[in-house]
C-alpha cells in the first residue's frame, strides 16, 4: 500500500541524519526532491493516470536522488561521473533495505528500482515492460524540468560545487566541438564529453531532446527555459556567443516542433 504522506515523513528524518546540511548543494538536492515529487505528479496526473500510479510517480520522485545526499557526504561535491549516485541509492534503498522505511509493501519494487536506476542515464534500458517504462519516462521528465528551474535560479558555486566554481568561469569558457555537435545532431552530450565550464552548462539545456511528453515540452515552453538559460551569462568569447545563439534557434525550434507533433497526434 502506498502512503505518500508518510514517505514524506520519513524522508525528512532521513535528512535530519546527514551532518553536512551546510555543505554546498545540500539545500539545493532537497529543495530539488521536493520539486520533482511535485513535477512527478503533475504529469501522472496530467497523462491521467489512476491514482495509484499518480502516488506511485511521487514516491520514485522523492527518493530517485536519495544516493546524492550520499555523494556530497563522501565527496563534498557532486560527480556524475565519478559517482553513480543512481545506483548508489538503488544501493541504499534495496540492499541496505532502506526502501522498507518509505513503504511497506514489495509490490511496487520492480517499478521503483528500475525507475531510478535510470533516471540520470544517458537512455532508458531497452525490454522494460510498458508500465516500468512509463514510470522510467515519467521521473526522467520531471528530473529535467526541475534541472532547468535550478539552472535558472540556483547559485552557479551551488549547482556545480567544486566543479563550477563562478558565472564569470562559464563566461570566459569555449564550447567543446563533441559538445556543439551533439546540439546539431539535436542529441544529449555525454557526461564524458564535458570538458569545459559552458560544456557543463550546454549539458543541461541539451536535456532538451530526451523529453517524453507533450506537457513536458509545454512547461519548459511556458516558462521560457531555453531562452533564461542562455542568457544568464555574457559570453565574453565570440564563438561561444555564436554557439549559443546556435543552440538557442536549434532548442527553440525542437520545442515547438515537438509541441506541434502532439497536438497534432491528440
Amino acid at each position: 500500500m502506498l502512503d505518500i504522506k508518510n514517505a514524506k515523513h520519513v524522508f525528512k528524518q532521513f535528512l535530519e541524519e546527514y551532518k553536512n546540511k551546510g555543505d554546498l548543494g545540500f539545500d539545493l538536492k532537497v529543495v530539488h526532491t521536493y520539486h520533482v515529487t511535485e513535477n512527478a505528479k503533475k504529469l501522472a496526473q496530467g497523462l491521467n493516470l489512476k491514482q495509484e500510479d499518480v502516488e506511485l510517480a511521487e514516491l520514485i520522485g522523492l527518493l530517485h536522488d536519495i544516493g546524492r545526499f550520499e555523494e556530497l557526504k563522501i565527496l563534498s561535491k557532486f560527480d556524475s561521473i565519478g559517482f553513480n549516485h543512481a545506483e548508489y541509492g538503488v544501493k541504499m534503498l534495496f540492499e541496505d533495505d532502506l526502501i522498507r522505511k518509505f513503504i511497506q509493501d514489495s509490490e511496487y519494487d520492480k517499478i521503483i528500482k528500475l525507475a531510478i536506476a535510470n533516471h540520470s542515464k544517458l537512455a532508458i534500458d531497452e525490454g522494460l515492460d510498458e508500465r516500468t517504462l512509463l514510470h522510467c519516462k515519467i521521473i526522467r521528465d520531471s528530473d529535467k524540468l526541475d534541472n532547468f528551474r535550478v539552472k535558472k535560479e540556483e547559485k552557479i558555486e551551488s549547482i556545480f560545487p567544486k566543479m563550477v566554481k563562478s558565472k564569470e568561469e562559464i563566461e570566459n569558457s569555449t564550447m567543446s566541438e563533441t559538445v556543439y555537435n551533439s546540439i546539431k545532431k539535436l542529441e544529449c552530450v555525454k557526461l564524458t564529453d564535458r570538458k569545459t565550464p559552458i560544456d557543463y552548462w550546454t549539458c543541461v539545456l541539451a536535456f532538451i531532446f530526451d523529453l517524453n511528453f507533450s506537457i513536458s515540452y509545454k512547461i519548459v515552453k511556458e516558462n521560457n527555459y531555453v531562452n533564461y538559460l542562455i542568457d544568464r551569462f555574457d559570453y565574453k568569447i565570440s564563438d561561444t556567443k555564436e554557439k549559443m545563439e546556435d543552440t538557442r534557434k536549434i532548442l527553440n525550434n525542437y520545442i515547438d516542433k515537438k509541441i506541434k507533433i502532439y497536438n497534432y497526434l491528440s
